[in-house]
């Protein structure tokens, strides 16, 4: 093989390591990192309306902070469905609402521009909660519309165990569209790795020698 082909082969194979690892690593977190799910009901509008697709990102309970959009399954609330809802308290909050209020969250007003119609509170009567530690405190944006944790309040003050959380939605993505532009570099990758190869092959192919024939004409005279 040729000097030229012997680099086209090394070419090759180090392009097409390079972007299989590109490719399948992504991948790979991708599918285990986050997820997706469609809105079906109008609990958290105006943030996220009937139909729409939401990316997830994939969590631990420990990662859990007030103010994220959480999906969340509780076997005995919503028929097992997962649900999506806003984290106001976590363990050792305080979280109050007077009949008609705003919320408070451990004695400060919270400023909510996401709620539905500008209405925080949605409902006649008042709560006054203390999130049990590795717990909850999840309302929907939609306070009028939404049967969160205000719904269930004699069963441990309405909250969920932080372990029901499958998932937070994503306002950021960036990190996604990393992988997909990781992803994208891997295949590029590979398609050079399969170019360089034909080239080598190519390469090593020997050239074909063409016999001359010359033909003699004689004459009689």
């Amino acid at each position: 093989m040729s000097r030229v082909g012997r680099g086209l082969r090394r070419a090759a194979w180090a392009s097409g390591v390079i972007g299989a690892l590109l490719l399948v690593g992504p991948v790979a977190l991708f599918a285990t990192g986050y997820t997706s799910a469609e809105v079906s009901g109008s609990s958290m509008e105006p943030t996220y309306s009937i139909g729409k697709r939401v990316l997830l990102q994939r969590i631990d309970a420990d990662e859990v902070r007030r103010g994220d959009v959480v999906l969340y399954r509780v076997p005995e609330r919503y028929q097992g469905l997962a649900t999506l809802g806003r984290v106001i308290g976590v363990g050792g909050d305080r979280v109050t609402q007077q009949p008609g209020g705003a919320v408070t969250l451990n004695g400060t007003t919270l400023t909510e521009p996401y709620v539905r119609d500008g209405d925080p509170s949605g409902m006649a009567t008042g709560y006054d909660v203390v999130v049990p530690e590795g717990r909850l405190f999840v309302l929907g944006d939609f306070r009028a519309n939404a049967r969160d944790s205000r719904s269930f309040l004699d069963d441990r003050s309405g909250t969920v165990p932080s372990t029901t959380v499958v998932a937070r939605a994503l306002d950021d993505r960036s990190g996604p569209v990393r992988l997909g532009l990781t992803m994208l570099l891997g295949l590029l990758l590979l398609v050079a790795a399969l170019v360089s190869g034909i080239a080598a092959r190519r390469k090593r192919r020997p050239p074909v020698r063409v016999m001359s024939t010359e033909t003699w004409h004689t004459g009689v005279g």
